[in-house]
């Protein structure tokens, strides 16, 4: 009898030169690069050509990859205009499906191997537009196109908030994009790749990706362990709130554990530390306080079990200092990622194409004979 992976856990859908991961060591590496020495040492700009060219870019190469992405920020007016139109209490992700769907409406962007890397970093860019003005319609202010800088997360800063964000800011920011931007295969990597194994366009597979990461099993996650902070209230609480909650069973501890990572997620510890550099105002330095006594309880009582914080623990720490909603906190996740789904795709297509199309083992009924409607008791 075939043998079913439920989840599809452990099952390898194609080979990668993009993202290594040692869950037991809780290692990660970019193209072989350490994410520590990544985010310390580069630009956002710096991982993008990384991730789409194999090799971290020259200065000439990095210069012009600034200039595609400032020359591409521009969105048709028209679908600007359909992100106004849609509710303004509508969920960010579903207005971002909708934004890269429209834009599907737009750009010829079929498989041409010579063009495919150009294509993807007009895609990142108008990622970038799209994301801020998803922010600024649901906030109620009029949409604005970010402005050429010499920094992406300076750029996208810029343009949400109307202001010239902090260097602490732009390097919070420019961390955090370094920090999603890649982790392998999980539910809307794999959604991109499916798609694209059709050979449907870009849009119409970072639509796809999206789809998957709208839910709160996966991009949600850092959502539901800001809000637990927020239900605490004060780091006096945590203890009698874990005792009621943790311990009893009665939720989930939210940023803890991961599929892959059996001990500390490594990208946990950078949000930490940017996190603890950001958070300035009362409430932000309350939600840091409460955070790390909340995981100081989940190691005490799930690190025997080899459960420790994951990416998503204090990432909305970093998100909500920025200056962002809870509400926006995934399709800031988003607004990373469409770079690791692109990078993804393009290996795929390029060097792998074949159609996914997986089977599902029949375990209904073998043979039945046909019953006519006025016979059927």
């Amino acid at each position: 009898m075939s043998e079913i992976s439920r989840g599809l856990e452990n099952v390898f859908i194609k080979a990668t030169s993009l993202t290594y991961i040692d869950g037991e060591e809780g290692i990660l590496r970019y193209r072989g690069y350490n994410i520590e020495d990544l985010v310390s040492n580069c630009d956002y700009e710096e991982i993008i050509y990384l991730m789409l060219y194999g090799e971290l870019p020259t200065q000439s190469q990095l210069k012009k990859v600034k200039e595609k992405i400032n020359e591409s920020y521009e969105l048709p007016p028209q679908v600007i205009k359909i992100l106004e139109e849609l509710p303004h209490e509508a969920d960010a992700i579903a207005m971002m499906e909708t934004g890269f769907s429209a834009l599907a409406s737009y750009y010829d962007y079929s498989w041409k191997k010579e063009e495919n890397k150009e294509r993807a970093l007009e895609i990142i860019a108008k990622s970038n537009s799209i994301v801020a003005n998803v922010y600024r319609i649901k906030e109620g202010l009029r949409p604005k196109v970010p402005e050429p800088s010499d920094s992406y997360a300076k750029s996208f800063l810029t343009a949400a908030f109307s202001r010239e964000p902090s260097e602490k800011e732009v390097k919070a920011m420019n961390a955090a994009l370094i920090l999603y931007t890649d982790h392998e295969v999980p539910a809307s990597t794999t959604a991109a790749l499916v798609t694209s194994s059709t050979l449907s366009d870009m849009y119409s597979c970072i639509v796809a990706a999206l789809a998957a990461l709208k839910g709160p099993l996966h991009g949600g996650a850092a959502e539901a362990a800001f809000k637990q902070f927020m239900e605490i209230k004060d780091p006096s609480n945590v203890d009698k709130w874990f005792n009621e909650n943790i311990i009893q069973g009665n939720k989930r501890l939210m940023g803890f554990g991961h599929r892959v990572y059996k001990t500390y997620d490594p990208r946990a510890r950078i949000f930490k530390k940017y996190a603890e550099e950001i958070a300035k105002t009362d409430d932000a330095r309350r939600y840091l306080e409460i955070a790390k006594k909340l995981e100081e309880k989940g190691i005490e009582h799930f690190g025997g079990k080899r459960i420790y914080p994951n990416t998503d623990f204090y990432s909305g720490i970093v998100f909500y200092s920025l200056g962002f909603p809870v509400y926006m906190f995934t399709s800031l996740f988003a607004l990373s990622r469409v770079l690791g789904w692109l990078a993804h795709i393009i290996e795929y297509v390029e060097e792998q194409h074949r159609l996914i199309r997986p089977r599902a083992l029949y375990v209904g009924p073998i043979k039945r004979d046909f019953i006519p409607l006025e016979n059927r008791q």
